[in-house]
């Protein structure tokens, strides 16, 4: 019996023993473990600092690259703006040169001008005329878009040329035309072949206008394209005006100087001064356009009747058909029907 009692405490002893063994082995497992996670995660964040380190470096190069590109970019725009500004300017300014007519104040003296426009006006007309001329007519394209517009314009041609050699062969379709007859300017690059100067003899201007005369046989009014020193020469005119006469044709001054000569000439030969009273597309920008076609109105109401001059580009046509009310306040008519 003591025998087996003996055996039973030796055998618990053990088991608690085993047990003891047991925690400490659990917890000193646990203390490496823990160190082990505390260590690799101390490895993980200094990892993810470099990383965090390695994509703040590349997102710095990258935003340095882009300011450097955008800088370029900039630097380019700029450079374009420049150039587009320039090609602008060389735009506008063969558009005054080429596109439209010297144009100058008229002096008092030439406003107050007597004209037949001016007669009429005050004896019969009922409601304000305006005649829109519009110049340089020269090809199909420019016939349609005026003729879109539906409102009664007086087409001048310019002669044929070698730029626009069809330009005779266009009037002859129309039942009604003017021609825009190129003369010499104080100031011109862009000029026209067959330059009326005022160097030219009486028989050479009289074989111009006649030639003139076959291209456009149904010619009955002449208005001048350019013109400045050729209209402010009297001789010149002179020359000129015996030469329309023998082919029954009427001037019609673009009046590109308030130097020009015409009422003098004209006035010798007992004949009327006829001539623009506003001209719509000197500048070339729709808003002043649209002004001018108001002036020209106000000018026709005031006088009785008024002769405006324009071109057939894109703006002054544009301004026309975006002025058809303002343009009721007057009667719209071709040139003939307003020197009837």
């Amino acid at each position: 019996m003591p025998k087996k009692t003996k055996s039973k405490k030796k055998s618990k002893h053990n088991y608690s023993k085993y047990i003891t063994y047991t925690i400490v082995l659990f917890l000193l497992l646990s203390v490496v473990g823990a160190i082990g996670y505390y260590a690799g995660y101390e490895d993980a964040k200094e990892d993810t600092k470099i990383l965090i380190y390695k994509e703040r470096a590349q997102t710095k190069k990258l935003l340095e690259k882009l300011e450097r590109a955008s800088s370029k970019q900039s630097k380019k725009t700029k450079s374009l703006n420049k150039q587009l500004k320039k090609v602008l300017k060389q735009k506008k300014d063969e558009y005054k040169k080429t596109a439209q007519h010297e144009i100058d104040k008229p002096s008092k003296k030439l406003m107050q001008a007597s004209t037949k426009t001016d007669r009429a006006a005050k004896s019969s007309y009922k409601k304000a005329k305006l005649a829109i001329i519009i110049d340089d007519v020269s090809f199909q394209r420019d016939i349609k878009n005026i003729k879109a517009l539906h409102i009664p314009l007086t087409m001048s041609f310019l002669p044929p040329s070698k730029i626009h050699p069809q330009s005779h062969i266009l009037a002859s379709k129309e039942s009604f035309y003017m021609v825009h007859l190129p003369m010499e300017a104080q100031s011109f690059t862009a000029e026209e072949p067959f330059t009326l100067r005022v160097t030219d003899s009486q028989a050479k201007i009289l074989d111009r206008i006649e030639k003139v005369k076959k291209y456009f046989p149904k010619v009955k009014y002449i208005n001048n394209h350019t013109g400045s020193k050729f209209t402010s020469d009297e001789v010149a005119m002179n020359r000129l005006i015996f030469a329309l006469r023998r082919n029954n044709i009427t001037f019609i001054d673009s009046r590109t100087t308030a130097q020009t000569k015409a009422p003098v000439v004209l006035k010798n030969y007992n004949l009327p001064y006829i001539a623009r009273d506003v001209f719509l597309d000197h500048d070339p920008d729709i808003n002043v356009i649209k002004k001018e076609i108001r002036r020209a109105v106000k000018v026709a109401k005031k006088k009785g009747s008024a002769i405006a001059i324009g071109h057939p580009h894109k703006n002054t046509l544009k301004a026309l058909m975006e002025s058809k009310e303002i343009l009721k306040q007057v009667e719209l008519v071709r040139i003939d029907k307003l020197l009837l």
